[in-house]
């Protein structure tokens, strides 16, 4: 699994989004991107982590940033749940994981005592250099805004 530090040059990436729009992070240098990896659209946690960076859409666009979501779920999932909330921003459909694994998010997982194989729930910041800033591991959904932009 790739391990990424801050200060590391943020792995770059081509994804279709949730409309079928091709998203390239090199495209975005310049601007301070912040990429959260989440495990399901639509799911209690996600949900509450994804509205929470909506509700502050407008703070993180003045303070010049960028948001995108990225999960393993396809343009269909992403574009219902992006619609369903009406988000503002890009959610990446990275179905054969290549994003998810670059960026190391893709781990061992326990639920009830189980273990098994998922995205991990993590940020990372990116500067207008397009290296990793800050990195949020710990990620508090409902207040997620508030650990990036303080």
């Amino acid at each position: 699994m790739n391990v990424l530090k801050v200060g590391d040059i943020a792995p770059d990436f081509s994804c279709k989004n949730q409309y079928g729009e091709l998203i390239n992070l090199s495209d975005m240098k310049g601007k301070k991107i912040v990429v959260f990896f989440y495990p399901k659209a639509n799911t209690p946690g996600c949900t509450a982590e994804a509205c929470n960076l909506n509700d502050n859409y407008s703070r993180f666009k003045s303070d010049g940033y960028e948001i995108i979501g990225v999960s393993a779920d396809n343009e269909k999932l992403q574009k219902n749940f992006s619609d369903k909330f009406n988000f503002g921003y890009s959610l990446l459909c990275d179905e054969d994981k290549k994003i998810i694994n670059d960026y190391g998010v893709w781990g061992t997982k326990k639920m009830y005592g189980k273990e098994y194989m998922g995205i991990i729930r993590k940020t990372f910041v990116i500067d207008e250099n397009g290296k990793i800033s800050q990195i949020i591991e710990k990620v508090k959904t409902k207040e997620h805004s508030s650990q990036i932009l303080g």
